[in-house]
C-alpha cells in the first residue's frame, strides 16, 4: 500500500551506529529506527538475549506467564521508584490505547466526561489514540471521534489550567513533543501539569513513547522536573528494535483494569521482554544515559556554533535533537545528508530530527558536525535550483 511512499534505501545490515544498504553503501545512522535502536545494530547483548530466549520459548500468550515479562515489569517499577502495575503491549499506539481505556474507566466511575490533549501532539494512529492526537492533517480524515477531547497549546500552563476542571477525566501529553518537531516544554511546565491534574482529580497520562529509556539523558523525561504522571506509556527504545509497548499505572490506578477489561495475544512476549531487559541492563552497565547527555550536548553546541543562512538553531535534549531551518528545506537536507553518508529525518518542513542510537560516540557526532555545513550548502543549492 502506498501510505509510506517509496523509501529511498533498502537497508540490509547494521553494526553499532553504522548501517549498509543493498548496494553496499555505509551510513552513520542518526535516525535509530525513529528513536528505537537504543543499542544500535547487532549489539552483542541484544543478540544474545533474543537468540537465547527464542531457543527456550518464543511465545506463551496471555493464558500463561513467562519469566522475562515478570522480570521486565519488576525492573520498570524499580526504575520508576514507585508502586504500580504494568501492562505489556506491542507498540506505542497499543500502550496509549490501554492508557486511554484506564482513563475512560477512571472518568466514568467519577462522572468525569472529557479529556484534554495538546495541539500538534501525537499519540498514535489507531482510532482511540488518534482521537487524542492534535495533528489536524492525520486526525481529521478519520473523524468524527467518540470522545470529547479538548486541545490546548503545548507548553501553556495557563491554557491548561483553564481547560482542566473537575469534569476532566485525564490530560494526555508528551513531556517533549516528538512528531511536532522535538519541541521541549518551557521550564516548570511539567510540574504545573502535575499540580493542575492533582488539584482537579484528573489523571495525568505521560506519553513517553519516544522520550524515555535514556533518550534525554534520564531514564524518563518527566524526571527532569520530578513530575511523575499517574499513568506512563513506553515503547520505541524499550525494545531496542523488538516491538514492545508498556503502560505503567501507579498506586490505585494500577488496579483500574479488572479481569477481562483489556488484553493482548502478543503482549508480554518473552522474546521482546528479554530484549527489553537486555536494553535496560546495557544502558545501565555501559553508562549510556550519561553518554546520551554528553554527546547530545556536543551535538547541540556544535550545531549552534554553525553560522549558515539555512540554519535557524537547534532544540531538544540528550540524543534527541531537532535542527531547525530558516525555510522549508528539511527534505533537501535529508537528501544531502544521505548523499554524504548520514541518515537523518525530515521531521517537519523546517526541522530535521536527530535520534541516533544511545551508543553514538563523540567522534561519530563530530563527523556529522564537520559535514553539516557542506550538507546545508548542498540543500540550499537544491532549493535555489528547484522549479
Amino acid at each position: 500500500m502506498p501510505n509510506y511512499g517509496v523509501p529511498p534505501l533498502a537497508l540490509t545490515r547494521g553494526e553499532g551506529c553504522t548501517v549498509w544498504d543493498a548496494d553496499g553503501n555505509a551510513y552513520l545512522d542518526l535516525v535509530g529506527g525513529i528513536a528505537v535502536s537504543s543499542l544500535g545494530h547487532a549489539h552483542p547483548a541484544l543478540v544474545a538475549a533474543v537468540t537465547g530466549q527464542v531457543a527456550k520459548i518464543a511465545h506463551t500468550s496471555n493464558l500463561f506467564v513467562n519469566e522475562p515479562e515478570i522480570l521486565l515489569a519488576e525492573r520498570l517499577l524499580g526504575l520508576l521508584g514507585g508502586d504500580g502495575r504494568v501492562f505489556l503491549a506491542n507498540s506505542g499506539t497499543e500502550a496509549n490505547e490501554a492508557a486511554l481505556k484506564i482513563a475512560i474507566k477512571y472518568g466514568k466511575a467519577r462522572g468525569k466526561t472529557y479529556f484534554v490533549a495538546t495541539e500538534d501532539g501525537f499519540h498514535g494512529r489507531s482510532l482511540g489514540a488518534l482521537s487524542l492526537t492534535g495533528k489536524h492533517a492525520i486526525r481529521e480524515p478519520f473523524g468524527p471521534y467518540a470522545l470529547d477531547v479538548r486541545f490546548i497549546p503545548y507548553g501553556d500552563a495557563a491554557a491548561l489550567k483553564d481547560a482542566v476542571t473537575e469534569d476532566c477525566a485525564a490530560v494526555f501529553l508528551e513531556p517533549t513533543q516528538g512528531e511536532a518537531g522535538v519541541v521541549p516544554p518551557p521550564p516548570g511546565y511539567l510540574a504545573a501539569v502535575r499540580e493542575i491534574c492533582t488539584a482537579n482529580g484528573a489523571l495525568y497520562v505521560g506519553d513517553e513513547i519516544q522520550s524515555a529509556i535514556g533518550r534525554t539523558g534520564a531514564w524518563f523525561a518527566f524526571q527532569h522536573e520530578d513530575a511523575r504522571p499517574d499513568v506512563l506509556t513506553l515503547a520505541k527504545g524499550l525494545g531496542g528494535g523488538l516491538p514492545i509497548g508498556a503502560v505503567v499505572a501507579f498506586g490505585e490506578h494500577g488496579e483500574t483494569f479488572a479481569k477481562g477489561d483489556h488484553g493482548s495475544t502478543f503482549g508480554g512476549n518473552p522474546v521482546a521482554a528479554a530484549a527489553a531487559l537486555a536494553v535496560l541492563d546495557t544502558l545501565e552497565s555501559d553508562g549510556l544515559l550519561a553518554n546520551a547527555a554528553e554527546v547530545g550536548a556536543l551535538i547541540a553546541d556544535g550545531v549552534a556554533a554553525i553560522d549558515h543562512p539555512l540554519l535557524a538553531g537547534v532544540r531538544g535534549r540528550g540524543l534527541w535533537q531537532a535542527i531547525v531551518l530558516t525555510s522549508e528545506a528539511s527534505g533537501a537536507v535529508q537528501d544531502a545528508a544521505r548523499a554524504a553518508g548520514f541518515l537523518v529525518n525530515a521531521l517537519r518542513p523546517d526541522a530535521v530530527r536527530i535520534a541516533p542510537p544511545l551508543v553514538l560516540t563523540a567522534a561519530q557526532a563530530r563527523s556529522f558536525l564537520d559535514a553539516l555545513p557542506a550538507i546545508l550548502d548542498t540543500a540550499a543549492q537544491t532549493q535555489e535550483t528547484a522549479p
